[in-house]
């Protein structure tokens, strides 16, 4: 039994449906008449096309799968194509496929494609990625988790990468436009919400903490609240207002290495109401403290 449509697209019969769709963008690319002015190429193109809606379509395959090339009365399909030419061999398709044929595509219009002059983008699928932005919590971008998504009438969970980046992209399978009896992917563009507390350099982390006029002077221990846990920084004597602590291994992960960045924790003397102190206290440091 003949089977010319896995030939048109140069696959096997048994091709798995990725490999069906990777031979059909790959031809697609090649034979489009925005791109490849040779005669013939604009046939060769509606081919590839027509191949391509049949044998993506699970029903239909397994219809072809059956029969063969005797659907195209014993002719190879190529020649059946060429016979019967662009909008026949659409309507024709459609009663040999039955009525939801071939998905209302118009092989006049290239399978669903943009015209000539349409600007033919994407080489195999022009308009069909769905692009959208999404805004998470900066603590979610640090530190990864869930975000919910609304996209065509579906509420859906997608999973945010700890160390992600404002501005980074990302695919979600399957939840983008139904084409071809099945989803494509839906792009999304990750935007981070800004943090009252931290900025972000990179992988590295920084935050203000207040420390009291005694333990800037003295040295002592500060309790800190990072986004992981809380921990204990210890400072020394004589710290400085915009001095900076860093805590390492508490910033943000670099997926590419798998390593974390810095925290840096930049002090904030807190100086305490002169009417909180004790009166001796007030009279002693104005006798001792140095000044003008």
């Amino acid at each position: 039994m003949s089977n010319s449509l896995y030939e048109t697209l140069g696959v096997s019969k048994d091709a798995p449906a990725d490999e069906i769709k990777k031979a059909y963008r790959r031809l697609a690319r090649k034979y489009h008449p925005d791109v490849n002015k040779d005669a013939g190429a604009e046939d060769k193109f509606k081919e590839i096309n027509a191949a391509y809606e049949i044998l993506s379509d699970p029903q239909k395959r397994a219809q072809y799968d059956r029969h063969g090339d005797s659907i195209f009365g014993g002719q190879n399909f190529q020649d059946f194509a060429h016979m019967h030419g662009g909008g026949n061999l659409d309507e024709i398709l459609r009663n040999l496929f039955g009525r939801g044929g071939m998905g209302g595509a118009s092989f006049g219009s290239f399978g669903g494609f943009n015209s000539f002059g349409g600007g033919f983008e994407g080489f195999g699928e022009p308009d069909l990625d769905v692009n959208a932005r999404i805004t998470v919590p900066f603590t979610v971008a640090v530190l990864g988790g869930k975000h919910s998504v609304s996209y065509g009438g579906e509420n859906f969970d997608i999973k945010i990468p700890a160390g992600v980046h404002h501005g980074e992209k990302m695919r979600i399978k399957g939840k983008g436009k139904a084409y071809q009896s099945q989803r494509v992917d839906l792009f999304v563009t990750v935007e981070v919400a800004p943090s009252p507390e931290y900025t972000r350099e990179g992988d590295d982390l920084e935050k203000s903490i207040d420390n009291p006029l005694k333990t800037a002077l003295f040295g002592g221990k500060i309790p800190v609240a990072t986004l992981e846990k809380e921990i204990t920084l210890k400072v020394g004597e004589n710290t400085k207002p915009g001095q900076k602590f860093r805590v390492k291994g508490y910033g943000v992960i670099n997926r590419k290495t798998g390593e974390k960045g810095d925290l840096y924790l930049k002090a904030n003397i807190i100086l305490p109401a002169v009417e909180s102190l004790d009166d001796s206290l007030v009279q002693m440091m104005k006798e001792k403290l140095p000044g003008v």
